[in-house]
């Protein structure tokens, strides 16, 4: 982001020559001027952070018109508004003249303009009020006007507090900004002050040779596109691919089809890279990426449908690592769980890593280890659109191809795009696009539907792919900005991965579906149940 350099229009006298009364008197009659739809509109020079180019940004659902999006700045979520929709003032494309003006309010917040102007210093009685503003501007959004002697020139000075205030309800001067108030997920309390503990399993499934195998939830650490460049390591075991980085730090990578010794397969874009940790004893955790040929699903199943391995499964074939055997579809989809510890020559990870194995002492930096569970969260990532979301992965009960038609139910509430069975239970399925206001699409093999647990109910929702199960420090979560209407609380964090360029909206789950809706949704499904 370029910053530019603001001009003065008059010379002053030397700072040193006035006193600190007068210099505070002369820095509130600054302005910084700028033109949008052929207006010229000016804020007061003291509320001005910087100038910068317009940004990226990522646009949140169901937030105001005037919100362009949310753009990374320097590590910081900046909320980006565009002038020409504050003033309903007709919209052009971004050109290279375009800025945005960076205003501090506590928090910064961003204003795009079509181009700069200046910075004048104006005469308190050339402050004019705002009734003589012709009426197709919104007068409430503006302190006064500046006019030029002639009175051929008008520039409109700019509320900022109430223009913020207008799209925004955080509060002046509340400066949470880069700040992570957003706490991490947390088990389900059943009213005894103790989490409660369902009887359930959690597992990110996917697909090796045409057999499904799975992890539990609790081994992975995240979901990542196979690198472009992974370095080979001289005299390794067969089924170590070699080793790449991951966030500057060294991750070794297995092919479980060579470690089970299934026929081999190129690689290729399809390939997905599974970062599961592993114990290494009485040392920290280390993280091992173990290369399938596809992620399925992530399931939450009954325990009682996950039975042990039988022995002679266990003895044979070089299966040994796996774990149970999951039985799902009345015992027509057989998954094979697997158990990361023990999976892998912790002395050979050691050495692709460069650790030393007789030193004890490895610390946090060392290596490619385990995330401390209490500073991250663990997210399912999906996209709409050219956006990415992030829900909770205890909210997901799982993850489901959407097939070619969903049977449509007389009655059903108008936000319901269908229904399908889901073994055994009707499930309601609501387009995700469609509820975030945005353009609908054609059905493709990439979309799917995630069924989340809100308030006790499933409810299934069509989103365009799910692209990771991920664990993200707490630290780079910021608060939302609070967006003025109830919509708008649907995003209560951003993930601001700043390495990596990339912003993940994170959702409260119980906005997703409005209270009348909810209400609908339970009439609707007793319907459904009689």
């Amino acid at each position: 982001m370029a910053k530019i350099k603001l001009s003065v229009e008059a010379a002053d006298p030397p700072a040193t020559a006035r006193t600190p009364e007068e210099r505070e008197q002369d820095a509130s009659r600054q302005f910084v001027i700028f033109h949008s739809a052929g207006e010229m509109f000016a804020v007061p020079l003291a509320e001005v952070k910087e100038i910068i180019r317009v940004p990226d940004v990522v646009r949140m659902p169901l937030s105001p018109p005037a919100l362009l999006g949310l753009a990374n700045l320097r590590g910081t979520v900046l909320p980006v508004l565009d002038l020409r929709r504050l003033f309903n003032l007709p919209e052009v494309a971004v050109d290279d003249a375009s800025r945005v003006v960076v205003l501090d309010q506590g928090q910064p917040v961003g204003l795009m303009v079509d181009r700069m102007a200046n910075v004048v210093t104006v005469d308190a009685d050339r402050v004019e009020p705002v009734d003589r503003v012709r009426a197709t501007i919104d007068t409430d959004l503006l302190t006064g006007m500046i006019k030029d002697a002639d009175g051929s020139t008008i520039v409109m000075i700019i509320d900022v507090a109430r223009t913020i205030g207008r799209n925004f309800e955080v509060a002046a001067g509340r400066g949470t900004a880069g700040r992570s108030d957003v706490p991490p997920p947390s088990a389900a309390d059943d009213g005894t002050g103790q989490p409660e503990v369902a009887d359930e399993e959690q597992l990110v499934s996917f697909m090796v040779d045409g057999q499904e195998y799975a992890f539990p939830i609790g081994d992975v650490q995240e979901i990542v596109q196979l690198p472009g460049a992974i370095t080979p390591v001289p005299n390794a075991p067969a089924h170590v691919l070699g080793v790449t980085t991951l966030r500057s730090r060294i991750l070794p990578l297995v092919s479980l089809r060579a470690l089970f010794g299934m026929h081999d397969q190129a690689l290729s874009d399809a390939n997905k890279v599974v970062v599961v940790s592993v114990a290494d004893g009485e040392r920290e955790r280390v993280s091992v990426g173990v290369v399938m040929d596809m992620v399925k699903a992530v399931l939450r199943v009954n325990r009682a449908l996950v039975e042990p391995v039988p022995a002679t499964l266990g003895q044979s074939g070089g299966h040994g690592d796996i774990r149970s055997i999951c039985r799902l579809d009345e015992g027509r989809r057989l998954v094979s769980v697997l158990g990361a510890d023990g999976m892998f020559d912790l002395d050979v990870l050691r050495g692709l890593r460069g650790d030393d194995a007789t030193d004890a002492t490895t610390t946090q930096e060392d290596g490619f280890m385990a995330i401390d569970l209490a500073d991250d969260a663990q997210f399912v990532v999906f996209r709409l659109m050219d956006e990415e979301y992030g829900v909770p992965v205890e909210a997901v009960r799982e993850i489901v191809r959407v097939p070619d038609q969903l049977t449509r139910v007389p009655r059903a509430p108008a936000f319901v795009e269908g229904v399908i069975n889901l073994r055994g239970t009707v499930l309601p399925v609501i387009d995700q696009r469609r509820r975030f206001g945005l353009a609908e699409v054609e059905r493709s093999d990439r979309q799917r539907i995630m069924v989340f647990t809100i308030d006790g109910r499933d409810t299934g929702f069509i989103v365009d792919s799910v692209s990771e199960v991920r664990r993200i420090a707490t630290a780079v979560i910021s608060p939302a900005p609070e967006l003025s209407g109830e919509r708008g609380r649907v995003v209560q964090g951003v993930a601001n991965l700043h390495d990596q360029r990339r912003m993940i909206l994170l959702l409260d789950m119980t906005c997703l579906v409005e209270p009348e809706e909810d209400e609908a949704l339970s009439h609707f499904e007793e319907r459904l149940a009689a």
